[in-house]
């Protein structure tokens, strides 16, 4: 490897990302590491405000950046979504499915209504979404899809069941994309955080965070800015061979 090779790795220039949930915490870290790096970035989340304001953020760090309001619950909103980021910047390359919202409720007290929100915004949004996206990703020389799943996809803990088995069934459609696409020259590649210190993180019970903590073996919660490396990785040319996998980043809690 040469100097330029090495240099060009973690370069998104002229790159176009996608991030749903890119307002605040994990989405807002990763729009900001895939702007420094070099990329044009859209911002996707339910509330205008918030997106315009994140968006700005942004442009103030040096990149291209804009703010689409979307709730990725509603397959509708994903076609504005696609549509501004074309008219904008004219394709897309990587799209992130961070957005998320994490319903618990036990055995028992389950209902319809929690579980079908549940899947809309978790499955059914970053699916829908990569379906939309998939004209303009086989049109690009660099494409790749990162869907942000959980540990919970590997645990199986009191009340989460709901949170837990979509986040498993997002990563099995992250494996199946991964071979279906794979002939189009699109990767595709999911992350698994462990406990982050982000606004979700803090709804939980004091006990509940300690125990999440406590459950790593670095035995501390991570900074949202601790998952952009992998991130960049999995969406940048360093990660040019990598397709199909789920990348842990939890601290070394989920081996135990």
């Amino acid at each position: 490897m040469d100097r330029s090779a090495f240099d060009r790795l973690f370069d998104m220039t002229g790159r176009t990302v996608i991030v749903t949930g890119g307002t605040r915490g994990i989405g807002l870290a990763l729009a900001e590491g895939f702007v420094l790096a070099g990329g044009n970035v859209v911002v996707a989340s339910r509330k205008a405000d918030a997106c315009e304001q994140a968006a700005k953020h942004l442009r103030d760090l040096g990149g291209q950046a804009i703010g689409v309001p979307a709730h990725t619950g509603n397959v509708d909103d994903l076609d504005v979504v696609v549509e501004r980021t074309v008219a904008e910047f004219g394709g897309i390359d990587v799209v992130v499915n961070n957005a998320a919202n994490a319903l618990a409720q036990p055995i028992g007290e389950m209902t319809p209504e929690a579980l079908t929100k549940s899947y809309e915004v978790n499955l059914h949004g970053p699916v829908f979404l990569v379906q939309k996206a998939l004209p303009h990703l086989k049109k690009s020389e660099n494409a790749a899809v990162l869907n942000m799943v959980s540990v919970g996809a590997f645990l199986f803990t009191p009340s989460l069941a709901i949170y837990g088995s979509v986040k498993a069934a997002l990563m099995s459609f992250t494996r199946s994309m991964a071979a279906e696409l794979a002939s189009h020259g699109i990767r595709v590649n999911a992350m698994a955080p462990g406990p982050v210190d982000t606004d979700m993180m803090r709804n939980n019970p004091q006990q509940a965070i300690d125990s999440m903590k406590n459950g790593t073996l670095m035995k501390r919660i991570a900074h949202a800015d601790e998952m952009v490396g992998a991130a960049l990785l999995l969406c940048s040319g360093a990660g040019s061979y990598i397709t199909g996998q789920v990348v842990i980043v939890d601290g070394g809690g989920t081996p135990r």
